[in-house]
Protein backbone atom coordinates (compact mmCIF):
# COMPACT_ATOMS: atom_id res chain seq x y z
CA UNK A 1 0.00 0.00 0.00
CA UNK A 2 1.26 3.17 -0.75
CA UNK A 3 2.40 5.03 2.73
CA UNK A 4 0.87 8.59 2.86
CA UNK A 5 2.84 11.45 5.30
CA UNK A 6 0.57 13.02 8.05
CA UNK A 7 0.62 16.12 7.25
CA UNK A 8 -2.60 16.99 8.60
CA UNK A 9 -5.88 17.80 7.33
CA UNK A 10 -7.82 20.50 5.62
CA UNK A 11 -11.45 20.30 4.96
CA UNK A 12 -11.56 17.20 6.74
CA UNK A 13 -9.15 15.52 3.93
CA UNK A 14 -5.34 14.91 3.80
CA UNK A 15 -3.89 18.04 2.66
CA UNK A 16 -1.84 16.25 -0.79
CA UNK A 17 -5.59 16.19 -2.43
CA UNK A 18 -5.68 20.11 -2.63
CA UNK A 19 -1.96 19.61 -4.18
CA UNK A 20 -3.68 17.29 -6.22
CA UNK A 21 -6.31 19.66 -6.85
CA UNK A 22 -4.03 22.98 -7.55
CA UNK A 23 -1.91 20.88 -10.45
CA UNK A 24 -5.13 19.39 -12.41
CA UNK A 25 -6.64 23.23 -12.16
CA UNK A 26 -4.38 24.56 -13.71
CA UNK A 27 -2.97 22.25 -16.07
CA UNK A 28 -6.53 21.79 -16.84
CA UNK A 29 -6.28 26.18 -17.30
CA UNK A 30 -3.80 25.74 -20.01
CA UNK A 31 -5.45 23.25 -22.12
CA UNK A 32 -8.61 25.07 -22.35
CA UNK A 33 -7.37 28.15 -22.63
CA UNK A 34 -5.45 26.88 -25.66
CA UNK A 35 -8.47 25.16 -27.31
CA UNK A 36 -10.63 28.17 -26.65
CA UNK A 37 -8.11 29.80 -29.13
CA UNK A 38 -7.08 26.85 -31.38
CA UNK A 39 -9.17 27.29 -34.38
CA UNK A 40 -9.76 30.70 -34.27
CA UNK A 41 -6.04 31.10 -34.80
CA UNK A 42 -6.00 28.71 -37.49
CA UNK A 43 -8.72 30.93 -39.78
CA UNK A 44 -7.05 34.03 -38.81
CA UNK A 45 -5.23 36.04 -41.65
CA UNK A 46 -1.58 35.11 -42.18
CA UNK A 47 0.78 38.08 -40.43
CA UNK A 48 1.45 38.89 -44.51
CA UNK A 49 -2.31 39.75 -44.36
CA UNK A 50 -2.57 41.86 -41.16
CA UNK A 51 -2.98 38.83 -38.99
CA UNK A 52 -2.02 36.01 -36.63
CA UNK A 53 -2.93 33.08 -37.69
CA UNK A 54 -2.25 30.61 -40.23
CA UNK A 55 -4.82 31.14 -42.66
CA UNK A 56 -6.50 28.06 -42.91
CA UNK A 57 -10.36 27.70 -44.02
CA UNK A 58 -13.24 27.32 -41.44
CA UNK A 59 -13.66 23.79 -42.66
CA UNK A 60 -9.76 22.50 -42.70
CA UNK A 61 -9.38 24.25 -39.58
CA UNK A 62 -12.62 22.15 -37.78
CA UNK A 63 -11.38 18.88 -38.86
CA UNK A 64 -7.55 19.97 -37.69
CA UNK A 65 -9.48 20.45 -34.31
CA UNK A 66 -11.46 16.52 -34.58
CA UNK A 67 -8.35 14.66 -35.31
CA UNK A 68 -6.50 16.97 -32.13
CA UNK A 69 -9.36 16.37 -29.42
CA UNK A 70 -9.93 12.94 -30.29
CA UNK A 71 -6.21 12.31 -30.12
CA UNK A 72 -6.74 13.91 -26.66
CA UNK A 73 -8.74 11.02 -25.84
CA UNK A 74 -6.98 8.20 -27.23
CA UNK A 75 -3.53 8.34 -26.15
CA UNK A 76 -4.55 8.16 -22.18
CA UNK A 77 -5.22 4.73 -23.09
CA UNK A 78 -1.06 4.19 -23.95
CA UNK A 79 -0.11 6.98 -21.12
CA UNK A 80 -2.04 4.88 -18.31
CA UNK A 81 -0.26 1.63 -19.84
CA UNK A 82 3.43 3.35 -19.53
CA UNK A 83 2.65 4.51 -15.61
CA UNK A 84 1.01 1.52 -14.69
CA UNK A 85 4.01 -0.61 -15.95
CA UNK A 86 6.85 1.30 -16.28
CA UNK A 87 6.81 5.27 -15.09
CA UNK A 88 4.41 5.56 -11.84
CA UNK A 89 2.40 7.81 -11.88
CA UNK A 90 4.10 10.65 -10.03
CA UNK A 91 6.40 10.15 -12.75
CA UNK A 92 4.18 10.11 -15.61
CA UNK A 93 2.75 13.41 -14.75
CA UNK A 94 5.85 15.34 -14.10
CA UNK A 95 6.88 14.05 -17.81
CA UNK A 96 3.40 14.86 -19.36
CA UNK A 97 2.99 18.19 -17.87
CA UNK A 98 6.67 18.95 -19.14
CA UNK A 99 5.85 18.02 -22.86
CA UNK A 100 2.41 19.74 -22.61
CA UNK A 101 4.18 23.01 -21.82
CA UNK A 102 6.42 22.89 -24.38
CA UNK A 103 3.96 22.24 -27.10
CA UNK A 104 2.40 25.74 -25.90
CA UNK A 105 5.50 27.77 -25.68
CA UNK A 106 6.25 26.06 -29.29
CA UNK A 107 2.90 27.47 -30.60
CA UNK A 108 3.46 30.33 -29.30
CA UNK A 109 6.45 30.98 -31.06
CA UNK A 110 5.94 34.55 -32.85
CA UNK A 111 6.25 33.91 -36.28
CA UNK A 112 8.54 36.54 -36.84
CA UNK A 113 10.97 34.10 -35.37
CA UNK A 114 9.79 31.19 -37.81
CA UNK A 115 9.54 32.55 -41.07
CA UNK A 116 8.47 30.05 -43.47
CA UNK A 117 8.27 27.43 -40.94
CA UNK A 118 4.89 28.46 -38.75
CA UNK A 119 3.04 25.35 -40.13
CA UNK A 120 5.66 23.18 -39.03
CA UNK A 121 6.12 24.53 -34.97
CA UNK A 122 2.48 24.48 -35.43
CA UNK A 123 2.21 20.53 -36.00
CA UNK A 124 4.81 20.28 -34.05
CA UNK A 125 3.83 21.56 -30.68
CA UNK A 126 0.10 19.70 -31.45
CA UNK A 127 2.27 16.29 -31.42
CA UNK A 128 3.80 17.73 -27.72
CA UNK A 129 0.43 18.29 -26.43
CA UNK A 130 -0.83 14.84 -27.30
CA UNK A 131 1.84 13.18 -26.25
CA UNK A 132 1.84 14.61 -22.82
CA UNK A 133 -1.55 14.62 -22.19
CA UNK A 134 -1.66 11.29 -22.95
CA UNK A 135 0.73 10.81 -20.14
CA UNK A 136 -1.51 13.46 -18.08
CA UNK A 137 -4.58 12.88 -17.74
CA UNK A 138 -4.96 8.92 -16.67
CA UNK A 139 -2.77 9.21 -13.83
CA UNK A 140 -3.75 12.33 -11.94
CA UNK A 141 -6.98 11.76 -11.07
CA UNK A 142 -6.16 7.75 -10.12
CA UNK A 143 -3.49 9.41 -7.48
CA UNK A 144 -6.42 10.86 -5.65
CA UNK A 145 -7.87 7.31 -4.80
CA UNK A 146 -4.39 6.27 -3.44
CA UNK A 147 -4.79 8.59 -0.57
CA UNK A 148 -7.18 7.42 1.57
CA UNK A 149 -7.71 3.75 3.10
CA UNK A 150 -10.19 1.18 1.34
CA UNK A 151 -13.46 2.01 2.27
CA UNK A 152 -12.72 5.58 3.45
CA UNK A 153 -16.13 7.45 3.17
CA UNK A 154 -14.32 10.92 2.72
CA UNK A 155 -13.74 9.63 -1.24
CA UNK A 156 -16.73 10.92 -2.62
CA UNK A 157 -16.18 13.74 -1.34
CA UNK A 158 -12.44 13.91 -2.49
CA UNK A 159 -13.10 13.53 -5.93
CA UNK A 160 -16.26 15.99 -5.65
CA UNK A 161 -13.34 18.72 -4.40
CA UNK A 162 -10.75 17.29 -6.71
CA UNK A 163 -13.47 17.66 -9.79
CA UNK A 164 -14.47 21.20 -9.22
CA UNK A 165 -10.69 21.70 -9.84
CA UNK A 166 -11.09 21.22 -13.22
CA UNK A 167 -14.04 23.27 -13.87
CA UNK A 168 -12.69 25.76 -11.95
CA UNK A 169 -9.60 25.80 -14.44
CA UNK A 170 -12.09 25.37 -17.73
CA UNK A 171 -13.84 28.65 -16.24
CA UNK A 172 -10.63 31.17 -15.82
CA UNK A 173 -9.01 29.88 -19.04
CA UNK A 174 -11.60 31.46 -21.49
CA UNK A 175 -11.42 34.45 -19.80
CA UNK A 176 -8.52 34.87 -18.85
CA UNK A 177 -6.99 34.16 -22.52
CA UNK A 178 -9.48 35.94 -24.26
CA UNK A 179 -8.42 39.40 -22.37
CA UNK A 180 -4.61 38.62 -23.06
CA UNK A 181 -5.53 38.12 -26.94
CA UNK A 182 -7.11 40.92 -26.90
CA UNK A 183 -5.25 43.04 -24.87
CA UNK A 184 -2.07 42.44 -27.37
CA UNK A 185 -4.45 43.09 -29.86
CA UNK A 186 -5.38 39.83 -31.12
CA UNK A 187 -2.26 37.81 -31.04
CA UNK A 188 -3.01 34.33 -30.62
CA UNK A 189 0.76 33.31 -29.48
CA UNK A 190 -0.01 35.54 -26.27
CA UNK A 191 -2.85 33.61 -25.84
CA UNK A 192 -0.62 30.16 -26.04
CA UNK A 193 2.07 31.41 -23.86
CA UNK A 194 -0.68 32.09 -21.00
CA UNK A 195 -1.54 28.41 -21.79
CA UNK A 196 2.28 27.33 -21.12
CA UNK A 197 2.48 29.19 -18.21
CA UNK A 198 -0.56 27.87 -16.73
CA UNK A 199 1.18 24.57 -17.13
CA UNK A 200 4.34 25.69 -15.42
CA UNK A 201 2.16 26.58 -12.61
CA UNK A 202 0.96 23.09 -12.68
CA UNK A 203 4.32 21.43 -12.98
CA UNK A 204 6.09 23.80 -10.47
CA UNK A 205 3.20 23.30 -7.31
CA UNK A 206 3.60 18.92 -8.14
CA UNK A 207 7.69 19.45 -7.94
CA UNK A 208 7.65 21.58 -5.05
CA UNK A 209 5.52 20.00 -2.73
CA UNK A 210 4.58 16.50 -3.74
CA UNK A 211 7.35 14.68 -2.16
CA UNK A 212 6.17 16.38 1.13
CA UNK A 213 2.11 15.96 0.69
CA UNK A 214 2.04 12.89 -0.89
CA UNK A 215 4.77 10.45 0.43
CA UNK A 216 4.94 7.67 -2.24
CA UNK A 217 2.02 7.65 -3.88
CA UNK A 218 2.12 7.15 -7.04
CA UNK A 219 5.94 6.63 -7.22
CA UNK A 220 6.01 2.95 -8.02
CA UNK A 221 4.48 1.29 -10.84
CA UNK A 222 0.94 0.08 -9.99
CA UNK A 223 1.79 -3.33 -11.85
CA UNK A 224 4.86 -3.77 -9.94
CA UNK A 225 3.17 -3.01 -6.22
CA UNK A 226 0.50 -5.06 -7.32
CA UNK A 227 2.29 -8.55 -8.59
CA UNK A 228 2.14 -10.59 -5.59
CA UNK A 229 -1.63 -10.31 -6.44
CA UNK A 230 -1.30 -11.49 -9.46
CA UNK A 231 0.34 -13.98 -9.06
CA UNK A 232 -2.78 -15.55 -7.12
CA UNK A 233 -5.39 -14.07 -10.03
CA UNK A 234 -6.26 -15.33 -13.18
CA UNK A 235 -6.22 -12.73 -16.00
CA UNK A 236 -7.24 -15.29 -18.56
CA UNK A 237 -10.74 -17.25 -17.16
CA UNK A 238 -12.93 -16.91 -19.53
CA UNK A 239 -15.86 -14.07 -19.42
CA UNK A 240 -19.09 -14.98 -17.49
CA UNK A 241 -22.58 -14.87 -19.40
CA UNK A 242 -23.65 -12.00 -17.36
CA UNK A 243 -20.62 -10.57 -17.47
CA UNK A 244 -20.55 -11.07 -21.12
CA UNK A 245 -24.21 -8.65 -21.05
CA UNK A 246 -22.85 -6.61 -18.94
CA UNK A 247 -20.06 -5.91 -21.05
CA UNK A 248 -22.11 -5.60 -24.29
CA UNK A 249 -24.40 -2.80 -22.66
CA UNK A 250 -21.00 -0.63 -21.96
CA UNK A 251 -20.40 -1.26 -26.25
CA UNK A 252 -24.16 -0.25 -26.78
CA UNK A 253 -24.30 2.89 -24.80
CA UNK A 254 -20.71 3.88 -25.84
CA UNK A 255 -21.94 4.18 -29.30
CA UNK A 256 -25.19 6.94 -27.95
CA UNK A 257 -22.09 8.84 -26.16
CA UNK A 258 -20.17 8.79 -29.20
CA UNK A 259 -23.61 10.82 -30.78
CA UNK A 260 -23.70 12.88 -27.68
CA UNK A 261 -19.99 14.35 -27.73
CA UNK A 262 -20.12 14.60 -30.92
CA UNK A 263 -22.11 17.49 -30.83
CA UNK A 264 -21.10 18.79 -27.60
CA UNK A 265 -18.28 19.43 -28.81
CA UNK A 266 -19.15 21.86 -31.26
CA UNK A 267 -18.69 24.28 -28.71
CA UNK A 268 -14.63 24.21 -29.42
CA UNK A 269 -15.27 24.17 -33.09
CA UNK A 270 -18.18 25.34 -35.39
CA UNK A 271 -19.50 27.11 -32.42
CA UNK A 272 -16.72 28.81 -31.78
CA UNK A 273 -16.43 30.08 -34.65
CA UNK A 274 -20.14 30.87 -34.91
CA UNK A 275 -19.55 33.05 -31.99
CA UNK A 276 -16.77 34.87 -33.46
CA UNK A 277 -17.90 35.56 -36.93
CA UNK A 278 -21.97 36.02 -36.96
CA UNK A 279 -22.68 36.80 -33.02
CA UNK A 280 -22.88 40.50 -31.80
CA UNK A 281 -20.77 40.91 -28.78
CA UNK A 282 -21.03 44.02 -27.94
CA UNK A 283 -22.28 45.19 -24.98
CA UNK A 284 -22.09 49.28 -24.92
CA UNK A 285 -18.81 50.20 -25.70
CA UNK A 286 -17.14 46.17 -24.64
CA UNK A 287 -16.73 43.75 -27.34
CA UNK A 288 -17.01 40.18 -25.48
CA UNK A 289 -14.42 38.37 -26.22
CA UNK A 290 -15.30 35.04 -28.38
CA UNK A 291 -13.50 32.97 -25.83
CA UNK A 292 -14.99 33.83 -22.83
CA UNK A 293 -18.42 31.99 -24.09
CA UNK A 294 -16.27 28.50 -23.31
CA UNK A 295 -16.36 29.48 -19.72
CA UNK A 296 -19.95 29.24 -19.88
CA UNK A 297 -20.10 25.22 -19.56
CA UNK A 298 -17.65 25.34 -16.32
CA UNK A 299 -19.34 27.83 -15.24
CA UNK A 300 -22.66 25.87 -15.37
CA UNK A 301 -21.18 23.17 -14.31
CA UNK A 302 -19.86 24.48 -10.99
CA UNK A 303 -23.52 25.95 -10.44
CA UNK A 304 -25.83 22.96 -11.40
CA UNK A 305 -23.73 20.29 -10.71
CA UNK A 306 -24.97 20.21 -6.88
CA UNK A 307 -28.34 20.87 -7.91
CA UNK A 308 -28.22 17.56 -9.87
CA UNK A 309 -26.81 15.47 -7.09
CA UNK A 310 -29.40 16.47 -4.76
CA UNK A 311 -32.02 15.40 -7.12
CA UNK A 312 -30.72 12.34 -7.71
CA UNK A 313 -30.46 11.46 -3.93
CA UNK A 314 -33.65 13.15 -3.35
CA UNK A 315 -35.92 10.85 -6.02
CA UNK A 316 -34.72 7.91 -4.14
CA UNK A 317 -36.28 4.82 -5.73
CA UNK A 318 -37.76 6.71 -8.31
CA UNK A 319 -34.34 7.71 -9.80
CA UNK A 320 -34.19 7.23 -12.78
CA UNK A 321 -31.44 4.58 -14.10
CA UNK A 322 -28.30 5.03 -16.22
CA UNK A 323 -30.06 4.67 -20.02
CA UNK A 324 -32.58 6.95 -18.68
CA UNK A 325 -30.27 9.43 -17.93
CA UNK A 326 -28.76 8.88 -20.88
CA UNK A 327 -31.50 9.50 -23.10
CA UNK A 328 -32.55 12.46 -20.99
CA UNK A 329 -28.68 14.20 -21.48
CA UNK A 330 -29.67 13.46 -25.53
CA UNK A 331 -32.56 15.36 -25.90
CA UNK A 332 -31.35 18.43 -23.47
CA UNK A 333 -28.56 17.92 -26.32
CA UNK A 334 -31.00 18.83 -28.67
CA UNK A 335 -33.19 21.09 -27.14
CA UNK A 336 -29.33 23.34 -26.90
CA UNK A 337 -29.04 22.46 -30.85
CA UNK A 338 -32.45 24.04 -31.15
CA UNK A 339 -30.75 27.29 -29.56
CA UNK A 340 -28.37 27.83 -32.92
CA UNK A 341 -31.48 26.69 -35.14
CA UNK A 342 -33.13 29.93 -33.88
CA UNK A 343 -29.58 31.92 -34.29
CA UNK A 344 -28.97 31.27 -37.56
CA UNK A 345 -33.08 31.72 -38.54
CA UNK A 346 -32.88 34.84 -37.02
CA UNK A 347 -29.88 35.96 -39.69
CA UNK A 348 -32.32 34.72 -42.63
CA UNK A 349 -29.34 33.73 -44.63
CA UNK A 350 -27.79 37.00 -44.37
CA UNK A 351 -24.62 36.84 -43.27
CA UNK A 352 -23.89 40.61 -42.60
CA UNK A 353 -26.33 39.41 -39.60
CA UNK A 354 -25.43 39.80 -36.43
CA UNK A 355 -27.38 37.42 -33.76
CA UNK A 356 -27.66 38.04 -29.98
CA UNK A 357 -25.49 36.45 -27.83
CA UNK A 358 -28.98 34.49 -25.89
CA UNK A 359 -28.88 31.98 -28.50
CA UNK A 360 -25.64 30.82 -27.80
CA UNK A 361 -25.85 31.50 -23.73
CA UNK A 362 -29.35 29.04 -24.13
CA UNK A 363 -27.18 26.17 -25.96
CA UNK A 364 -24.59 26.05 -23.50
CA UNK A 365 -26.89 25.89 -20.83
CA UNK A 366 -28.83 23.02 -22.03
CA UNK A 367 -25.49 21.40 -23.72
CA UNK A 368 -24.64 21.17 -19.86
CA UNK A 369 -27.36 20.28 -18.46
CA UNK A 370 -27.54 17.45 -20.83
CA UNK A 371 -23.55 16.67 -20.00
CA UNK A 372 -24.88 16.52 -16.58
CA UNK A 373 -27.12 13.55 -17.01
CA UNK A 374 -24.32 11.66 -19.40
CA UNK A 375 -21.17 12.20 -18.46
CA UNK A 376 -20.57 11.46 -14.64
CA UNK A 377 -23.34 8.40 -14.66
CA UNK A 378 -21.62 7.06 -18.09
CA UNK A 379 -17.76 6.75 -15.71
CA UNK A 380 -19.99 5.62 -12.72
CA UNK A 381 -21.78 2.85 -15.10
CA UNK A 382 -17.92 1.41 -16.56
CA UNK A 383 -16.68 0.95 -12.93
CA UNK A 384 -20.10 -0.76 -11.77
CA UNK A 385 -20.36 -2.96 -15.18
CA UNK A 386 -16.88 -3.68 -16.00
CA UNK A 387 -14.95 -6.82 -14.66
CA UNK A 388 -12.70 -6.01 -12.18
CA UNK A 389 -9.57 -7.62 -14.22
CA UNK A 390 -10.87 -5.60 -17.43
CA UNK A 391 -11.70 -2.64 -15.66
CA UNK A 392 -8.64 -0.27 -16.81
CA UNK A 393 -8.97 -1.77 -20.09
CA UNK A 394 -13.00 -1.16 -20.31
CA UNK A 395 -12.18 2.61 -19.01
CA UNK A 396 -9.68 3.25 -22.11
CA UNK A 397 -11.95 1.88 -24.40
CA UNK A 398 -14.80 4.14 -22.65
CA UNK A 399 -12.09 7.15 -23.24
CA UNK A 400 -11.84 5.84 -26.82
CA UNK A 401 -15.59 6.22 -27.46
CA UNK A 402 -14.98 10.23 -26.39
CA UNK A 403 -12.31 10.27 -28.83
CA UNK A 404 -14.00 9.02 -31.98
CA UNK A 405 -17.01 11.60 -30.91
CA UNK A 406 -14.00 14.03 -30.97
CA UNK A 407 -13.30 13.18 -34.54
CA UNK A 408 -16.84 12.92 -35.78
CA UNK A 409 -17.37 16.44 -34.26
CA UNK A 410 -14.92 17.95 -36.29
CA UNK A 411 -15.85 15.91 -39.94
CA UNK A 412 -19.21 17.08 -39.09
CA UNK A 413 -18.36 20.71 -37.95
CA UNK A 414 -16.02 20.60 -41.47
CA UNK A 415 -19.49 20.57 -43.53
CA UNK A 416 -19.80 24.69 -43.21
CA UNK A 417 -17.66 24.56 -46.42
CA UNK A 418 -15.33 26.50 -48.27
CA UNK A 419 -18.30 28.61 -49.59
CA UNK A 420 -19.00 32.49 -49.03
CA UNK A 421 -20.40 33.40 -46.02
CA UNK A 422 -23.87 33.18 -47.31
CA UNK A 423 -23.76 29.45 -47.77
CA UNK A 424 -21.64 28.89 -44.47
CA UNK A 425 -25.03 30.53 -42.74
CA UNK A 426 -26.58 28.33 -44.60
CA UNK A 427 -25.08 25.40 -44.01
CA UNK A 428 -24.97 25.69 -40.39
CA UNK A 429 -28.63 26.07 -39.82
CA UNK A 430 -28.98 22.14 -41.46
CA UNK A 431 -25.55 21.43 -39.65
CA UNK A 432 -27.20 22.58 -35.86
CA UNK A 433 -30.76 21.09 -37.12
CA UNK A 434 -29.31 18.04 -37.86
CA UNK A 435 -27.24 17.40 -34.68
CA UNK A 436 -30.68 18.09 -33.04
CA UNK A 437 -32.97 15.84 -34.24
CA UNK A 438 -30.43 13.22 -34.24
CA UNK A 439 -29.76 13.59 -30.77
CA UNK A 440 -33.61 13.96 -29.54
CA UNK A 441 -33.93 10.48 -32.06
CA UNK A 442 -31.16 8.96 -30.31
CA UNK A 443 -32.64 10.28 -26.79
CA UNK A 444 -36.15 8.29 -27.72
CA UNK A 445 -34.43 5.02 -28.36
CA UNK A 446 -32.04 5.03 -25.86
CA UNK A 447 -35.12 5.32 -23.47
CA UNK A 448 -37.31 2.97 -25.27
CA UNK A 449 -33.75 0.13 -24.49
CA UNK A 450 -33.31 1.29 -20.76
CA UNK A 451 -35.45 -1.56 -19.81
CA UNK A 452 -33.58 -4.31 -21.78
CA UNK A 453 -30.46 -2.54 -20.64
CA UNK A 454 -30.86 -3.12 -16.88
CA UNK A 455 -31.82 -6.39 -18.10
CA UNK A 456 -28.38 -7.09 -19.24
CA UNK A 457 -26.59 -5.28 -15.76
CA UNK A 458 -27.52 -8.12 -13.74
CA UNK A 459 -28.61 -6.07 -10.35
CA UNK A 460 -25.69 -3.31 -10.93
CA UNK A 461 -28.89 -0.97 -10.86
CA UNK A 462 -32.37 -1.30 -11.28
CA UNK A 463 -34.96 -2.89 -8.34
CA UNK A 464 -31.74 -5.57 -7.63
CA UNK A 465 -28.93 -3.31 -7.18
CA UNK A 466 -28.36 -2.38 -3.54
CA UNK A 467 -25.38 0.46 -3.22
CA UNK A 468 -24.73 2.02 -0.48
CA UNK A 469 -24.31 5.42 -1.64
CA UNK A 470 -25.00 7.14 -5.13
CA UNK A 471 -21.62 7.85 -6.45
CA UNK A 472 -22.58 9.03 -10.16
CA UNK A 473 -23.10 12.80 -9.20
CA UNK A 474 -20.50 12.84 -6.56
CA UNK A 475 -18.68 14.68 -9.42
CA UNK A 476 -19.09 18.00 -10.78
CA UNK A 477 -19.86 16.39 -14.30
CA UNK A 478 -16.92 17.78 -16.35
CA UNK A 479 -16.39 14.98 -18.84
CA UNK A 480 -12.54 14.71 -18.16
CA UNK A 481 -13.60 13.44 -14.75
CA UNK A 482 -12.02 9.45 -14.27
CA UNK A 483 -13.25 7.68 -11.05
CA UNK A 484 -10.31 6.36 -9.29
CA UNK A 485 -9.14 2.80 -10.12
CA UNK A 486 -10.26 -0.33 -7.51
CA UNK A 487 -8.10 -0.31 -5.13
CA UNK A 488 -4.74 -2.94 -6.02
CA UNK A 489 -3.03 -2.35 -2.55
Amino acid sequence: MSSVPDRGEFLGHPKGLFLLFGTELWERFSYYAMRAILVLYLVDKVTSDGGFGLGWTNASALKLYGWFTGLVYITPILGGWLADNHLGQRRAIIIGGALMAAGHFMLGTPHAWIPGMEQQAFFLGLALLIAGNGLFKPNISTMVGDLYQQGDHRRDGAFTIFYMGINVGAFLSGIVVGSVVAAYGGNWQMGFITAGIGMLLSLVLQLMFARKLLGDVGVVPSAKASKAMRKNASHHEPLTPEERDRIKVIFIMGVFTIIFWAGFEQAGGLMNIYANEFTNRVIGSFTVPTTWFQSLNPLFIVLFAPVFAALWVKMGDREPTSPVKFGLGLVLLGVGFLFMVGATLQQGGDATVKTSMVWLVGAYFFHTMGELCLSPIGLSMVTKLAPLRLLSLMMGIWFGFTGLANYVAGWVGSFIGHGDTESQVNNALSIFGGIAITAAIAGIVMWLMAGRLVDWMHGAEGAAAHPDTDDEMRVTGSHEAMPEKHPAN
